[in-house]
């Protein structure tokens, strides 16, 4: 494919009037780093004392340095100044988009636009959209043939829980913050750049995907950005400048290509509930959609439009975890992770072969965020990792095996939850439980049992070096570690004679060596297969 020059795009936040103060930083950046094809404007385009700036533009006295394409009124206030709700052409060089749709430029550059803040009336405001406006836009562009997403998608609000997975919003709430119908909108469109306002703030999200990992064909990531207000006394970024190439004109290999610090997409539970509870449409409604064609750059004209003129429940997200200090072979994003040894992905936690296991079938349950212990996960995370107990439960019970679980939260940064199946008819859990305490009395290691029914967070704080032993029985052992600490003591335990008799694996390096990629990538097929019909993360 013959390769086109990118697009070179600046997206701005909230103008709110000052078009003075906005076009003279355009030209400075465009003086300083060259000619830019477009200007976007999310947020509040006009202000409260817009009228004296914007009569110069209106009129003619004055000119937008490049064409600047704008959304709509998010209050009662600025709606004068759009005096078309299908878009229309406001001075020159200034476009208003229109309520809802989508642009094309001569170039090929697709933009998705929702102008306006969420209202749960129907029909809503003119300064606002409704679920039914955002299901219809859903409609239009995804009944398209072959569509992958858009190139940019640009709202007003904020999408509600895009800092789930993510590096810090500042003081941005987005559990509460921002419009769960522009979540919605942001994970069907698939768009690889987002732009929102309204805030003032700045905050560059990191890239999320739009597949699942293993379950899905890799498609392209998602960059959302919000953008602070014009002119601000705080020096918060307002004005993004960036280059595209139209998905439409990119090499598929390159399009898809993930960066190293890619995160899980925040919409995904969400989007999978608003699909088993979303209203069909009714079979006498067509959806509406404006769809904008830029066919000639240089005149910058609205195309007339065909649009008329006119609960929810909100899932638990995970708490944020920590980053990580330096590079982690187990957070699912880092490019450290031996994915082929993956098996099984939740919506908080992974599955994994053990590199160097055991046994064939020695696996590990592992957070996709970076958490360092059991007592430092969120209940979310903690409800998904029992599931996954169960499953493996079930998963082992089924081959005649019961599964021994340990972790050591000591001189580890990720969390580990150690899994190794041992035969049922080999041994008790009594056995199991004598072998571990036996060996601890050798080496002078503490070794106590935490009745049935109490939670390790119940006797270990965020932080405490710990090592503990967990039966599928439920049964567990619980060592607060003081000063050194042997790192192979679980697996050495199990690899004993009296269990396992493995003793020569008991140092999981030895197991790892010389055992080839392609090896154990078959082993995690072969796993992955048995372990389908218990795997609940394939259901959810």
């Amino acid at each position: 494919m013959m390769a086109v020059a990118p697009l070179r795009v600046l997206a701005c936040g909230d103008v709110e009037g000052r078009l003075e103060a906005l076009f003279s930083r355009v030209r400075a950046v465009q003086a300083k780093s060259g000619h830019f094809d477009m200007l976007l404007c999310v947020g509040n385009f006009f202000g409260a004392t817009s009228e004296a700036e914007w009569a110069k533009y209106r009129t003619g006295a004055k000119k937008a340095p490049i064409p600047t394409y704008v959304l709509g009124a998010n209050d009662q206030e600025t709606i004068s100044y759009f005096p078309d709700v299908s878009g229309c052409e406001l001075a020159e060089n200034i476009t208003y988009l229109g309520r809802r749709g989508l642009y094309s430029s001569s170039s090929g550059l697709q933009i998705a636009y929702l102008s306006g803040t969420e209202s749960q009336d129907e029909p809503a405001p003119a300064y606002s959209f409704s679920a039914k406006d955002v299901m219809e836009l859903k409609a239009c562009l995804l009944s398209t043939p072959n569509f992958k997403g858009v190139d940019i998608l640009l709202t007003s609000p904020w999408p509600r829980h895009v800092g789930t997975f993510a590096n810090s919003a500042g003081g941005i709430d987005t559990k509460k913050c921002g419009s769960k119908l522009v979540s919605d909108l942001a994970a069907s469109l698939k768009p690889r750049y987002h732009f929102a306002a309204l805030e003032k703030v700045y905050y560059e999200r990191l890239p999320y995907r739009n597949h699942t990992v293993l379950q899905e064909t890799p498609q392209h990531v998602s960059r959302f950005i919000a953008l602070a207000d014009v002119g601000n006394t705080s020096k918060k970024k307002y004005l993004y400048a960036f280059s595209i190439t139209p998905m439409s004109l990119m090499d598929p290999a390159e399009l898809v290509k993930q960066p190293q610090d890619v995160t899980e997409n925040p919409y995904r539970k969400s989007w999978k509930e608003a699909q088993k509870t979303k209203a069909p449409l009714c079979p006498e409604e067509e959806p509406t959609c404006q769809f904008f064609f830029d066919l000639n750059k240089h005149q910058g004209k609205k195309r007339p439009s065909d649009e008329k003129a006119a609960g929810d429940s909100q899932p638990k997200q995970a708490k944020k975890p920590p980053q990580p200090m330096g590079p982690c072979w187990f957070c699912l994003a880092s490019p450290d992770v031996e994915k082929h040894l993956v098996v099984s992905i939740g919506m908080h936690c992974y599955l994994a072969l053990a590199k160097g296991g055991l046994l064939p079938d020695h696996v590990l349950i592992l957070p996709i965020g970076h958490y360092q212990s059991v007592v430092d996960l969120s209940s979310e995370v903690l409800e998904e990792v029992t599931k996954y107990k169960s499953a493996l439960k079930e998963f082992f019970r089924s081959k005649g095996k019961r599964y021994v679980l340990f972790e050591r939260n000591y001189r580890s940064q990720h969390l580990q939850l150690q899994v190794i199946p041992v035969p049922l008819d080999h041994c008790t859990p009594e056995d199991i439980k004598e072998s571990f305490i036996a060996q601890a009395q050798q080496q002078e290691i503490e070794l106590v049992e935490i009745p049935e029914h109490s939670d390790i967070t119940q006797v270990a704080q965020p932080g405490t070096p710990y090592f503990y032993v967990e039966l599928d029985t439920g049964e567990k052992l619980f060592h607060r570690i003081r000063g050194r600490f042997p790192l192979h003591f679980g697996r050495a335990v199990l690899a004993s004679p009296a269990l396992l008799a493995l003793p020569q694996q008991a140092d999981w390096r030895r197991c790892a060596a010389g055992r080839a990629a392609e090896e154990e990538a078959a082993q995690a097929r072969a796993f992955r297969r048995d372990f389908q019909p218990f795997d609940f993360a394939l259901r959810d």
